[in-house]
């Protein structure tokens, strides 16, 4: 029907968008605390970015993600996370000229072709930080730190951080090899997901959803073992930074994300009472990512967060707080004569930074009052002949129904008393 939204997308409407405009500001305070810069990256890229990027073998790539054929036979795809994009901008841009840490940070639109859910839609929206140029183990505990500081900030309880290190290059092979072996003695107990994964990329199973509370998943090997020195010194720092910074944090083996970018440290925040969907936010280092898209070897760190699942949260707990959406003065006016005196006056009042508004549809004076009193308006400015031949207005405090004449000149000062 063309009278309802796409499945998976939901209209913001004018009652819940001070939630958004509330938490977003958060956000900004926050990000120019820490001394990260917004950027705006187009909503569609090239396929090949994400592709490249995410990798292929990953359920992004694979069943998610919006993509056509533009009009001059390009594939395009509207952008499924932001990283990839804020790396295409990072290289295009030349943002490395100037400085060798670049510290982003962007609040947008992401789309995937997934079962909605509660705090999960197909046209989602998605706060992300992105550290690049810096390899010190401290920027991913900054990041980890931001994210952390929004979601406590905000008041959220109930919040766990796992880490985890996914390794890098010179010891991932060691553990994928490892992770083909057992997996491929317990193949029958795999999902057909899974077995696809097999050969390609055997650390998604870890990542799977439907296997997960199988036993298979529990003993399945660490990679702990398998970590180069570097990597693990990277990792032992990052727990060190952590501690220092007072966070209480698990080591989860099993911590893998879903993107194929991943390097070294993986992280997740998680609030339990949203369920199964739990993870409110995510990240990690991505040293090879730069590279792949195009770039010189360049280490980044980063995370992103969800929005509706952070404002489902926060609703969960009575933590979003309640807006003063009210006008302070309703106009009502008695009479065509009256109306562009009334008019003038409105614009006055604005033009003064007071919020004012009247009524268009020249209803009755008794219908505009209690439009007024529907409005939630401080004041009500009645306006008519006797008004309008004496340069008054008749002010009625609409809370206590007091009422008074006074000039024209007064009002102003009179409602912002």
């Amino acid at each position: 029907m063309l009278t309802n939204a796409p499945r998976g997308t939901k209209d913001i409407l004018p009652e819940q968008i001070h939630q958004w405009l509330w938490l977003e500001n958060k956000i900004r305070e926050l990000c120019a605390l820490y001394g990260y810069e917004e950027i705006r990256t187009p909503i569609f890229e090239h396929t090949e970015l994400f592709q490249r990027g995410i990798g292929e073998g990953t359920d992004v790539v694979d069943k998610e993600m919006y993509t056509f054929t533009d009009r001059g036979n390009r594939s395009i795809t509207l952008r499924p996370e932001n990283t990839a994009s804020a790396v295409r901008a990072y290289l295009q841009n030349k943002l490395y000229a100037n400085s060798k840490l670049v510290k982003l940070f962007y609040i947008g639109s992401m789309f995937r072709y997934d079962r909605p859910q509660a705090g999960r839609l197909r046209e989602f929206h998605q706060f992300g930080v992105e550290a690049l140029g810096e390899k010190n183990p401290a920027v991913d505990a900054e990041i980890i730190l931001l994210a952390w500081e929004l979601l406590h900030g905000l008041g959220l309880d109930d919040l766990k951080l796992k880490i985890n290190t996914v390794g890098c290059p010179a010891c991932r092979p060691i553990y994928r090899k490892k992770l083909k072996e057992y997996f491929s003695a317990n193949i029958d107990d795999l999902c057909d997901d899974c077995k696809r994964r097999l050969d390609k990329n055997p650390m998604r199973i870890l990542d799977c959803k439907t296997d997960a509370a199988k036993e298979i998943m529990e003993d399945a090997p660490n990679i702990e073992s398998c970590l180069c020195d570097d990597c693990r010194e990277h990792f032992n720092s990052v727990k060190k930074f952590l501690t220092a910074s007072g966070i209480d944090y698990t080591v989860d083996s099993r911590l893998v994300r879903g993107l194929d970018y991943y390097t070294k440290t993986a992280f997740e925040i998680q609030y339990a009472p949203l369920g199964a969907q739990s993870a409110v936010a995510g990240g990690g280092r991505y040293d090879g990512l730069i590279s792949e898209i195009g770039g010189d070897d360049t280490p980044a760190v980063g995370f992103a967060a969800g929005l509706e699942r952070i404002l489902l949260a926060l609703e969960l707990q009575k933590l979003i707080p309640e807006t003063n959406k009210k006008i302070t003065a309703f106009i009502v006016v008695g009479g065509a004569d009256a109306e562009s005196y009334a008019f003038k006056l409105m614009t006055d009042l604005r033009r003064q930074k007071i919020s004012a508004a009247m009524d268009f549809g020249k209803k009755s004076m008794k219908a505009q009052m209690k439009q007024a009193a529907k409005s939630g308006a401080k004041f009500a400015l009645i306006i008519g002949d006797d008004e309008v031949n004496n340069s008054t207005v008749t002010v009625k405090n609409m809370e206590t129904s007091a009422q008074e004449v006074i000039s024209l000149t007064e009002v102003p000062d009179r409602i912002l008393l």
